[in-house]
């Protein structure tokens, strides 16, 4: 994919091309779900506050109708297998794969937990964050391996045998402390694999999450003023991802319509 043309931090964003959607479904963890930490009688608490999430940000800019499957802690193994056993104490969640509920688009922001979490991509995946050329199966999607890149893959593969022209975009995790570098190579790889998936990569174009910056939207999680930062992070690679790709998105209007273009 073509290179993006300045630094998110360098632009605000109302949505843009992004408004040709009508419905997206925002898959992720804390920083999906709008985790604030809180003081519970001296311990430390997670509140999924959703209203503060990113994705109820864009819609209240763009009208769009965003739907939350997320929460805080999640794993890309955790959240396919609550939302396939229909096991989540979020309800949305429990819907993910259900045809009813299917969406134009998805944005995917998972990873964190998966590779930074204590001891989890050990305990999950065997250690291996994987790669989307050996680890998804492009015929049967329960053929991946058991790594992140497998699970991850497994997602999308799963929407898409429900929605096969939802377009999907997939979330890097941004500059922190160097580890990110391999999950930004499995989120290219899978997007290179699969069929319309487009990376927002945070790594390259967003801020570094250093001191500064947490000093300034974070509060142990993000603040209100990170999440809306974000929201227009997406809001923004995504109408420049559309605008720089408009054969890709061309007939939007017609996903999870019973119509079809017209071809002359």
């Amino acid at each position: 994919m073509d290179k993006f043309d300045l630094p998110l931090a360098d632009i605000i964003c109302d949505g843009g091309m992004m408004n040709i959607f009508r419905s997206i479904g925002c898959i992720g963890d804390s920083l999906s779900s709008g985790e604030f930490e809180y003081d519970n009688q001296g311990e430390k608490g997670y509140w999924d506050c959703y209203e503060y999430s990113w994705g109820k940000q864009i819609e209240r800019i763009t009208g769009i109708e965003m739907t939350n499957f997320s929460r805080g802690g999640l794993t890309a193994f955790q959240l396919y297998t609550e939302a396939d056993a229909g096991t989540s104490p979020v309800e949305d969640i429990n819907s993910l794969f259900s045809p009813s509920h299917v969406k134009q688009a998805y944005i995917i922001a998972l990873g964190v937990n998966d590779l930074k979490g204590k001891d989890v991509l050990k305990k999950i995946y065997n250690g291996e964050v994987g790669n989307a050329k050996t680890d998804i199966d492009p015929e049967d999607y329960n053929g991946n391996r058991n790594t992140f890149a497998g699970w991850y893959a497994k997602i999308i593969q799963r929407l898409q045998s429900i929605q096969p022209d939802a377009k999907f975009f997939l979330v890097t995790m941004p500059k922190e402390d160097g580890s990110e570098k391999d999950f930004v190579q499995v989120i290219n790889g899978i997007a290179e694999e699969l069929k319309n998936c487009f990376v927002i990569d945070l790594y390259s174009y967003a801020p570094a999450f250093d001191a500064d910056f947490r000093k300034k939207y974070f509060c142990g999680h993000m603040n209100a003023m990170g999440y809306l930062l974000t929201a227009h992070f997406f809001m923004t690679y995504i109408d420049w991802i559309i605008r720089h790709h408009p054969e890709d998105f061309k007939y939007v209007q017609f996903i999870g319509s019973d119509y079809k273009p017209y071809m002359e």
